[in-house]
């Protein structure tokens, strides 16, 4: 499964990911909603990295992941804090929250690695139920255009102690991008190798955009990387939000 091997070397091979300039490109978006939310979900969480940014403005923030692994880092960083987030372990397709929350947010490609279009509807439910109205839900993909381009291509991420190599195929039928990475720790004088698969469905904009409001979304947009802007051509990373108001007309799937 994806994100066991990698959890515990997870912040350190990503330490260059923004997370603060995405919080603070949230908050732009909120604003043209006219939300200031003091209650927020971080869907597919991972190590919490963003969970806690929020939770360090005096928000009430759950974390929620289907990997172990990952909640089990999170917990950890979040041990210190004053009002640290509480972590769930959930299907983000069986997402059910104990009251609602004013913001949902999916950051990092979350919603490309759910590889079933019924399950992202499915998602999309569970997300519009879990908010309160006027709440905002935003959330970025990898778009295809980027997941096309990697077919082929092998990356590396290392530190002092561990070693990344990942090689990434996209196939054109399936619309899936496949990841396999080989992960080498060290252990002294030797390595360990552990090996993980990834794999991340290419979600065109418009079908999210219309099971959004299949789900009873208003007001679904969707911007470049980081802007407050439509994606350009090419755009490797793309945002959407959306706010529930009213009950959608068609919630297709019972919530059970």
């Amino acid at each position: 499964m994806a994100y066991e091997a990698l959890a515990s070397s997870y912040d350190r091979l990503t330490n260059d990911i923004p997370y603060a300039s995405v919080l603070a490109f949230y908050d732009q978006i909120l604003a043209h909603y006219g939300l200031a939310p003091q209650s927020a979900l971080d869907l597919a969480c991972g190590t919490g990295s963003m969970a806690l940014l929020m939770a360090r403005r005096g928000w009430s923030v759950l974390g929620c992941d289907q990997s172990e692994q990952m909640l089990t880092q999170a917990y950890e960083k979040a041990m210190d804090l004053d009002n640290p987030p509480y972590f769930i372990r959930q299907r983000m397709q069986r997402l059910r929250l104990p009251q609602p929350v004013d913001l949902v947010v999916c950051c990092l490609d979350g919603i490309n690695y759910v590889t079933r279009p019924q399950d992202v509807q499915q998602t999309f439910r569970r997300v519009f139920e879990a908010l309160s109205p006027g709440g905002v839900f935003i959330f970025d993909i990898n778009s295809p255009e980027k997941l096309r381009g990697l077919d082929g291509q092998i990356f590396l991420d290392e530190d002092d102690d561990v070693f990344c190599l990942w090689r990434a195929e996209f196939d054109e039928k399936s619309r899936i991008c496949t990841y396999g990475m080989d992960i080498f720790r060290r252990r002294g004088r030797v390595w360990d190798r552990s090996r993980e698969e990834h794999l991340e469905y290419a979600y065109a904009p418009h079908e999210l955009t219309c099971w959004l409001t299949e789900a009873g979304f208003a007001d679904v947009r969707v911007y470049g990387d980081r802007r407050m802007q439509p994606p350009a051509e090419g755009e490797q990373r793309i945002f959407l939000s959306a706010q529930r108001t009213n009950e959608p007309e068609n919630k297709g799937e019972p919530n059970v």
